[in-house]
């Protein structure tokens, strides 16, 4: 039988483990503990314990990064045939690939197919960038970051209403296709690997909560990639009313300055009109944004009077590309 370890501490990593399931018995999952979740900011953390009954063996990770002997000595005690990662965000220590006997893999994407736009939050940089397609790949871990070998790439587009969350069920989706069309040959260890394209691999950089700052000086186009690409299950676009924070997680363009709204002559960050249902509109640099859903830090009632504000001071300008992209080439 076939020894299968699954790594992460997601929701979206129990989805995987639900389809897994249907494929083979699951003997391990590697996680975290909810104060280490926390910690480390993961966004979608889910506390997977609650799967005690379905798998034996959960190994709740002493280090995020696996780099300490009590991890080692687990995966060494455990003989695992297979590895799946997924809502695992770290590198997986060469000691511990060592220890599988076809291998781990996981998945890995971005609008670019590899070795292009490797590194951190791939999905929410092409968002944020208004790309239109996404690259996903099926490949065996190695201990570098995301320069493994392929088993298979899905392809799926970027929408104009897509977020964060239908990004990551996309992924998901494309994860569980690929893994079923390739599980007779994984375990079976049967594989035929493609090596990633010869080139200078780019990579993104990593983004925090801070970084999902909004600036109102920004085009329209930008702040509304922005909102989509950092809504739940990430944390949200913010800004700040008399230092109150107001995180808005679903937001659309209302009007463009190619109208003749009756806003135009407002400041970018001014609060035009607040509608019954408690929705309301900003100005910004190109048009007005209609606020959907949001979330004040404290509760008070807002009115056309109120400016948004966001300190200069709070904002990380990343280095673009040659091309105006955040993928830098990896040095």
């Amino acid at each position: 039988m076939t020894k299968i370890c699954i790594f992460g501490c997601k929701n979206t990593t129990r989805h995987i483990i639900n389809h897994v399931s249907k494929l083979s018995n699951i003997s391990g999952l590697v996680t975290i503990s909810p104060d280490k979740g926390s910690e480390q900011e993961v966004a979608g953390y889910d506390d997977l314990s609650d799967l005690s009954s379905e798998i034996q063996n959960i190994h709740v990770a002493k280090k995020y990064n696996l780099n300490s002997q009590y991890d080692q000595d687990f995966f060494e005690s455990q003989n695992f045939d297979i590895g799946f990662v997924s809502g695992w965000q770290r590198l997986v220590p060469r000691s511990i690939l060592e220890t599988f006997n076809v291998g781990v893999f996981g998945m890995h994407g971005s609008s670019q197919d590899l070795p292009f736009g490797r590194g951190r939050s791939p999905m929410n940089w092409s968002l944020i960038e208004g790309r239109q397609w996404f690259y996903t790949n099926l490949f065996k871990y190695m201990p570098g970051v995301d320069d493994g070998p392929i088993v298979d790439t899905s392809c799926f587009s970027i929408n104009d209403t897509d977020t964060a969350e239908t990004l990551h069920f996309k992924n998901l989706s494309a994860m569980v296709s690929l893994i079923q069309s390739n599980w007779e040959n994984l375990a079976n260890n049967n594989l035929t690997l493609k090596q990633q394209v010869s080139a200078i691999p780019t990579v993104y950089p990593k983004r925090s909560p801070s970084d999902s700052i909004i600036d109102w000086n920004d085009a329209i186009v930008n702040i509304e990639r922005l909102i989509r690409a950092v809504a739940p299950p990430f944390s949200g676009a913010y800004s700040f009313i008399d230092n109150i924070k107001l995180t808005i997680n679903r937001a659309s363009i209302f009007y463009t300055d190619l109208e003749a709204h009756p806003f135009r002559s407002l400041e970018y960050g001014m609060i035009c009109d607040v509608f019954p249902n408690g929705k309301f509109t900003i100005r910004c640099n190109g048009g007005v944004l209609l606020a959907h859903e949001y979330h004040l830090e404290k509760s008070f009632e807002l009115n056309g009077s109120m400016k948004l504000e966001s300190p200069a001071s709070l904002f990380n300008r990343f280095e673009r590309n040659e091309f105006g992209f955040f993928d830098i080439p990896m040095k």
